[in-house]
């Protein structure tokens, strides 16, 4: 039974900056956990800091960051940076959102590994995360 848990997929679910709506974070949390991972959710309001300590502590696999105010190019190389100076440049980093598509490869060429704008579809997301941290781990 160890070992189950040893393999379940950890997500951080995380909403950087001032946004007030969580809906579609929720939604994803949700959606996660019925495929099986475990998701800590911080909550709104999250400041970066508050971010790369709650991965380091919760030791995830995933920190998906869910952004609508438009600050991602300002937030995420921080939570990026962070991680990566807290010995946890590990975690496969995805973004969600209201994101421009013009701003992916920026965000691709910071380390997220994944950028999911509105309308993407869930079971995406979880096939993503599942082949992702498969590839990491050598599954």
């Amino acid at each position: 039974m160890v070992s189950a848990q040893k393999d379940t997929i950890r997500v951080l679910v995380a909403k950087p900056g001032l946004d007030g709506h969580d809906r579609g974070a929720k939604i994803i949390a949700r959606a996660l956990r019925d495929a099986g991972m475990e998701v800590i959710y911080t909550g709104i309001r999250q400041t970066p800091e508050m971010i790369v300590t709650a991965a380091v502590q919760e030791d995830v696999d995933v920190v998906g960051l869910s952004i609508l105010s438009g600050a991602h190019l300002e937030l995420f190389p921080l939570i990026v940076d962070g991680l990566k100076k807290k010995g946890k440049d590990d975690a496969v980093v995805l973004a969600g959102g209201i994101i421009p598509e013009e701003d992916f490869a920026r965000l691709k060429a910071m380390g997220i590994q994944g950028v999911f704008g509105p309308g993407s579809s869930t079971q995406d997301i979880i096939e993503f995360i599942k082949k992702t941290v498969g590839a990491k781990k050598g599954k």
